[in-house]
């Protein structure tokens, strides 16, 4: 608009003639010739006589620096309308204005081209990331068509990584699904042949069969049975919930437990059953503490001394041992003179139901899974577990606990 206010004022100049500044003026822009007492002397917009302009703001500003800007309400219009006044040589002033409305039209003009520009804008980009969505997960669909050999079918190298993780929890998954259907054969086969037995002897004792002197003997095998499913149904509960502790990350009850006093507590308990098999029971150490849960504690060291104690020989020993390694790390250790574990099944020994001599484990009672139980105690302690055996000489196994437990 100052372009279009200089372009006036040079032309006035060159005419001198009020009349002449309508061929500068248009529909949008309004010019006006004002003399130096505030009078009218030519108005565009209309030819009616206009009251005196001297106090517009704009006037004002004109005459005193020769310049005058102002934006109000047209009196003449009724528009928002944006003045610019400029004083002449000749002390008239000449002032043109814009309604504010023209001036927002250039916008309200181009808004439909702008709307429409920008829905080509988003339409061309849903296109191309349909496009390149398609392109970078189809060859991810494909890689899932096989998870036997996922690894095998990678398109990126970014994604390494993640097939190695669905491989891995694939063959988790599987190895838990295998897990679960051997234990649940391995329960029900080890529930269904006591309670054969309790059945048949009950049968006997009820239909007469049995003979009055063989009765004592058939309750005594009956109560024997009974005490083993009972056993076996407390390993049971024992394992699923430390099963679930494992799996839902639940904190342990922890305090400061000492470990010969754990070993202490493990002989009283265990004398007699010692005893009854012919085995002498010690323990020795120097005190050892580990931050854990005295009752899981206290479970793995009468797990291992009761399996200690039940596949030895009669005269044989049991020895319980703790103390402080020179690594500092606390340990638990139980060793005995007793039949030895083969070598090929030492590593398997910490399996559920997994027996060396099944026949043996069943005629003293044995489930099959306190080595199990042992395992389970000593992951929730962040504990390691050693094993030596040799067949005929006897075995030794240790519980290594974190330093700073």
């Amino acid at each position: 608009m100052y372009k279009r206010q200089d372009l006036v004022s040079a032309g006035y100049r060159l005419s001198g003639n009020p009349r002449q500044l309508s061929a500068y003026s248009t529909s949008s822009l309004r010019i006006t010739l004002i003399d130096p007492d505030g009078n009218v002397l030519f108005e565009s917009a209309t030819a009616q006589p206009l009251e005196n302009h001297l106090t517009r703001p704009e006037i004002q500003q004109a005459m005193q620096s020769g310049v005058g800007r102002d934006c109000r309400d047209s009196q003449t219009t009724g528009y928002e309308t944006y003045y610019y006044a400029l004083l002449l040589p000749s002390g008239e002033i000449l002032r043109v204005a814009q309604d504010s409305e023209t001036t927002w039209s250039i916008y309200d003009d181009a808004i439909p081209a702008i709307i429409l520009s920008c829905v080509l804008m988003m339409a061309a980009a849903a296109l191309m990331a349909g496009l390149l969505t398609k392109s970078l997960v189809q060859p991810v669909l494909k890689m899932t068509d096989d998870l036997d050999r996922i690894q095998d079918n990678v398109p990126y190298k970014e994604l390494i990584p993640f097939a190695e993780s669905i491989h891995s929890d694939r063959l988790l998954r599987e190895n838990n699904e295998k897990m679960r259907q051997e234990f649940t054969a391995n329960v029900s086969h080890e529930l269904k042949t006591p309670l054969t037995s309790i059945s048949g002897y009950a049968e006997l004792i009820e239909t007469g069969i049995a003979q009055p002197k063989d009765i004592p003997d058939f309750a005594r095998k009956i109560h024997v049975e009974a005490s083993r499913m009972i056993q076996l149904v407390n390993d049971i509960l024992q394992l699923s919930n430390l099963d679930n502790v494992s799996e839902a990350g639940t904190p342990l009850t922890m305090e400061t437990v000492d470990l010969l006093e754990v070993a202490r507590e493990c002989v009283e308990r265990q004398k007699v059953n010692a005893k009854r098999s012919f085995i002498s029971l010690t323990y020795l150490g120097e005190s050892a503490p580990v931050l854990g849960s005295r009752s899981l504690l206290d479970e793995l060291c009468q797990n291992l001394c009761d399996n200690a104690i039940r596949y030895n020989r009669p005269g044989g020993h049991v020895e319980l041992r703790c103390g402080v390694g020179s690594d500092g790390c606390p340990y638990f250790e139980v060793e005995d003179n007793g039949i030895g574990i083969p070598q090929d099944s030492q590593t398997r020994v910490f399996e559920r139901f997994y027996r060396v001599d099944k026949s043996r484990s069943k005629a003293t009672g044995g489930t099959g899974l306190g080595l199990a139980i042992v395992k389970h105690i000593a992951l929730l302690h962040d504990a390691r577990i050693d094993l030596q055996s040799q067949v005929g000489t006897g075995t030794t196994i240790r519980v290594t606990f974190p330093k700073n437990s």
